[in-house]
């Protein structure tokens, strides 16, 4: 299976991860010429909640494109791709992470999801959820997970 487009999809969690995001989507997108697709998905409330940080009005001329690009993970991420000369775009989402990363799989006909998380008990899982099982039980394609701290 050839990989021509990765997915790397952030959320809130991510910041802390962004580094080993970074390292990893390079390993792989490099030696692949792979296009590149950088995704953060907001929930409704982390959406305004951005808005408001980034002193934006609700309901402008400001698309969740947009919005994402000006996200700190995202633009730590997009210097690490500038600094290795990797082509991207950037897309951001509205919804449920694991929901919107598997639908943004779809659409986008990804050949490989890369997401980030930490280390969780099966309790912890089970009463809290976990975007990147979901996403590694739904997705399309294949999914590396970069676990982080």
């Amino acid at each position: 299976m050839a990989i021509e487009k990765i997915l790397l999809a952030v959320g809130p969690g991510d910041a802390d991860r962004a580094e080993a995001l970074a390292e990893t989507l390079i390993d792989i997108a490099v030696p692949t010429d792979a296009e590149v697709v950088l995704a953060h998905v907001f929930t409704e409330e982390e959406y305004e909640s951005t808005l408001d940080n980034l002193g934006v009005e609700a309901g402008g001329d400001v698309s969740v494109d947009e919005v994402s690009r000006r996200h700190a993970t995202i633009r730590q991420l997009s210097a690490a791709l500038d600094e290795a000369e990797v082509d991207y775009t950037i897309r951001g989402e509205i919804g449920t992470h694991g929901e919107r990363i598997v639908d943004l799989a779809e659409t986008e006909d990804a050949d490989l999801v890369i997401v980030g998380g930490r280390k969780r008990s099966p309790t912890g899982k089970a009463v809290f959820g976990s975007t990147a099982q979901e996403v590694m039980l739904s997705a399309p394609c294949p999914v590396t997970f970069v676990r982080g701290e």
